[in-house]
């Protein structure tokens, strides 16, 4: 899609149409500060362990339908037998995560971002 708009001038002159945009320099030099060093901990202490323990849990559940056929098919109630209760849990831990992250992503992650991002377009 085309647009309109000119790329920015590469003086570093802000225009009518947004902020300056930073050099490669200013760029590589945000990446090794402190505040994006937090920035990236703060996404890993979160992502990482949550990542781990939801491929386990899947694989749990693929190895347990492959040879464990006797207790995934164990009725829980009426024909709910356990491996739809893990199948469907598998649902339910994807949207539970994906809420977790959006508040931690929310109140910890897009506070930091927002931070860098005005302090390199200028808006400080």
């Amino acid at each position: 899609m085309a647009t309109e708009a000119p790329p920015p001038p590469r003086d570093g002159t802000a225009t009518v149409a947004g902020p300056v945009q930073p050099t490669t320099e200013e760029f590589v030099e945000v990446q090794q500060g402190e505040e994006f060093g937090e920035l990236r901990r703060t996404y890993r202490s979160f992502a990482f362990p949550l990542t781990l323990a939801f491929i386990a849990w899947y694989l749990l559940y693929v190895l347990l339908s492959n040879y464990a056929g006797g207790f995934m098919g164990t009725k829980v109630f009426g024909n709910i037998n356990v491996a739809l209760v893990l199948g469907l849990g598998q649902f339910l831990t994807t949207f539970l995560i994906a809420w977790l992250y959006s508040r931690h992503a929310a109140n910890r992650l897009d506070p930091k971002a927002e931070a860098i991002r005005t302090r390199m377009e200028g808006d400080v």
